[in-house]
């Protein structure tokens, strides 16, 4: 099957290796121990994180859940195109996940505190469906550690527009800087608790690329237009204005942008 054409293409290029590098050095020695392993993969939207852990524990299973069941048939896609059949999709809120107590080894998420109003419960519910000794997992942003150069004035504006749309949705650009303290008030053993940080960034010809086209679709004609017109944080000349500087930028051989990631991994 051909995976169909996507609108959310620095969403598609993340991996287990380029996404949750943090969490893969636990997973291979709980295979080692237990094949079997079973991961569920929260906010999975189109499901390429979760294919490519579907690949590292092929004796195991992953299940992927998201609360947009419009993208399900995006992530099977990906799954197929890739010949991955120890996988499944399937509709679901990280405030109340389909599963019971206990169910899965690992429970894993990516980029989704940021967007919501009380991570620490999420938390709490991710915590509730993984077994005793096994692994809660979640990498998460930090806005405010963003570093982009040249500083064009309208990719300052994007920063702004961003970070605005995320506290208008009920999420915190500050994510992953607070991870530790999320994961405490969700019930966390301090003892069980690893924190630690990585930067993502774009600095080759192709990472430029594709994070230029990744950006200027949704601004030109994307959710992230409609939600920025909505609440009133960008005109729609501010906004072709954003997605001309990010084709600017693209082609500058000095370009180059980073942020920090906060990752954790708590033991159950």
């Amino acid at each position: 099957m051909t995976l169909p054409k996507s609108t959310s293409i620095l969403h598609e290029v993340r991996t287990a290796e380029n996404s949750a590098a943090y969490l893969l050095p636990k997973l291979q020695s709980m295979k080692d121990v237990n094949p079997k392993l079973t991961l569920l993969d929260v906010g999975a939207g189109s499901g390429t994180i979760s294919v490519s852990f579907a690949k590292l524990i092929p004796d195991g299973h992953v299940t992927g859940v998201d609360l947009n069941p419009n993208i399900l048939p995006r992530a099977q896609a990906a799954a197929e195109t890739a010949g991955v059949k120890n996988i499944e999709f399937q509709q679901g809120s990280v405030y109340k996940l389909p599963f019971g107590d206990e169910t899965f080894d690992i429970t894993f998420c990516h980029q989704v505190l940021i967007h919501i109003g009380t991570p620490w419960d999420a938390l709490r519910e991710m915590l509730r469906v993984t077994k005793r000794g096994g692994i809660v997992a979640a990498r998460e942003g930090d806005y405010e550690t963003e570093c982009v150069w040249p500083e064009l004035p309208e990719l300052s504006k994007f920063h702004r527009l961003m970070a605005g749309l995320m506290s208008a949705g009920g999420g915190d650009p500050k994510a992953g800087r607070q991870l530790l303290s999320w994961a405490l008030k969700a019930g966390g053993e301090p003892s069980q608790i690893t924190l630690s940080y990585s930067t993502s960034s774009y600095n080759t010809p192709t990472e430029r690329k594709t994070c230029s086209q990744g950006l200027c679709v949704p601004l030109r004609g994307g959710s992230l237009r409609e939600r920025a017109l909505k609440f009133g944080l960008g005109t729609e000349n501010d906004l072709e204005e954003m997605a001309k500087a990010w084709e600017e930028w693209a082609e500058r051989d000095d370009a180059s942008l980073a942020m920090l990631q906060g990752e954790i991994l708590v033991q159950k």
